[in-house]
């Protein structure tokens, strides 16, 4: 596919990159909320930044292989739009996490971002035949996508041990569904393996996400109202109107009670607060 985004010479490839781009821009957005809260909050909270350097990571091995294969206008433009994203993520969060967590987050983005990214130009350039380039950068995508689609391995196990989807939000696993339908079309169409392959194993693990989330998810929770058969939660929540309202008739109880023979010791006092 030649030129932009839309080519009328190959329309579904042009569809379905056009398409791609539209579903990843809405998952690239889907932690804007976390963010503004960070923001509101001055505070991380305790989130991890690995996620978004990863994805800043995997934008950059995709950008660059678009350059080397050319002719991949879809591609370059959700990645390019994606670094910007991450970075402005990693940026905030660098800002308002501790500094222990400022630390550990510095250290993976030089360690991944930079040196790891600089190793593998550095490779390919200067190591690789040219005709090679495009097929050993592919291979290197494709490994690094499988590796970032099964990350969630760990939290179905958490899912399915805990039996609860709460750490696992069903609107992010169909949006990522729906993205890895598109561009794996999108692969078939340009007969790019290096992206068709990942973009199965994103479809595979992401319907057993939306399928989990289904099986376990909690209802919501209903409100129970107090009965009068609780006598202690009763007595707690009567406000003390309430208590010198009812002490006459404590008091005419006992006075029965008393008449009636009960065993109760005649010097007893029923305290009336």
């Amino acid at each position: 596919m030649a030129g932009g985004l839309f080519s009328m010479e190959h329309p579904w490839v042009s569809a379905f990159g056009i398409l791609g781009n539209i579903i990843s821009f809405l998952v690239f957005l889907a932690p804007v909320p976390t963010f503004l809260r960070v923001y509101r909050k001055k505070s991380t909270e305790g989130f991890s930044s690995v996620p978004y350097v990863v994805a800043l990571f995997s934008c950059t091995l995709w950008i660059l292989y678009a350059v080397v294969k050319t002719n991949s206008s879809p591609l370059l433009t959700i990645n390019a739009f994606g670094c910007v994203v991450e970075a402005t993520y990693i940026l905030l969060y660098l800002i308002y996490a501790p500094r222990a967590a400022r630390l550990r987050a510095l250290a993976f983005f030089f360690l991944l971002d930079v040196a790891a990214l600089a190793l593998i130009v550095v490779v390919v350039v200067v190591l690789v035949a040219e005709p090679h380039r495009v097929k050993v950068l592919g291979s290197i995508c494709l490994a690094f996508s499988m590796a970032v689609f099964v990350a969630p391995l760990s939290v179905i196990f958490v899912v399915i041990r805990t039996k609860s989807a709460e750490f696992m939000p069903f609107t992010l696993s169909f949006f990522l569904t729906l993205s890895a339908v598109a561009w794996f079309l999108y692969g078939i169409f340009t007969k790019d393996p290096y992206v068709t392959l990942p973009n199965v194993g994103g479809f595979f693990f992401g319907c057993i996400q939306m399928v989990l989330y289904c099986c376990y998810r909690k209802p919501s929770a209903s409100v129970v109202l107090p009965t009068t058969t609780d006598a202690a939660a009763t007595e707690m929540e009567l406000p003390l109107a309430a208590h010198q309202a009812v002490a006459p008739v404590l008091a005419e109880l006992q006075k029965l009670e008393e008449a009636m023979g009960s065993p109760r010791k005649h010097g007893g006092v029923v305290k009336v607060v």
